[in-house]
């Protein structure tokens, strides 16, 4: 791997991360019915960090759960040894909600295709919305994201590598060249 380029720094996240709350909040006409479901793992941290938002915002606090999409996946056959389940957090109802799906990269959509079989299985929502830190292109599938904190065209031989506080120890996103 080639030398990493820093794309979004702390205060960028940050600000990426407010404006994706302000935008949910508008594009929903306020917060009724409208909860939060991160994928495992980093999108888990930026759903928190957009319930945290919201609720700066408009004084209330919205729902916010964790989906772990391991045995949902189309690469699963492909892996080798045993994948690692994650537990799924969704402690609420989420039949008739706004439901806001987060998650740190779209790249080919096949996550995000993942995750929403794996919802459907914990009930109907009103309503499916993604939102991403970052939107890098090259969509295997037609999925497009709500909310975007940045969008960063890529080639398919760069990397995106999101690192938050809560799991790497800092907040960045860096883009390297795949050897």
């Amino acid at each position: 791997m080639k030398e990493k380029v820093k794309i979004l720094d702390r205060e960028a996240i940050n600000r990426s991360v407010m404006r994706i709350a302000h935008e949910i909040i508008e594009k929903n006409k306020g917060t009724a019915d409208l909860c939060v479901v991160g994928i495992r793992n980093r999108g888990v941290y930026i759903a928190r960090r957009l319930a945290e938002c919201i609720k700066k915002i408009e004084n209330v606090d919205i729902p916010s759960g964790a989906l772990d999409i391991t045995l949902y996946r189309d690469d699963l056959a492909l892996a080798s040894g045993q994948p690692l389940v994650r537990k799924t957090e969704i402690d609420f109802d989420i039949n008739d909600k706004k439901l806001i799906l987060v998650d740190d990269v779209l790249y080919t959509g096949r996550t995000i295709r993942a995750a929403l079989d794996a919802l459907i299985d914990f009930g109907r929502p009103k309503s499916i919305q993604l939102a991403v830190l970052v939107d890098r292109g090259h969509r295997e599938l037609p999925i497009r994201a709500d909310f975007v904190g940045k969008n960063i065209p890529t080639s398919k031989q760069e990397v995106v590598e999101v690192r938050l506080e809560e799991s790497d120890g800092n907040d960045e996103v860096l883009i390297a060249e795949n050897d």
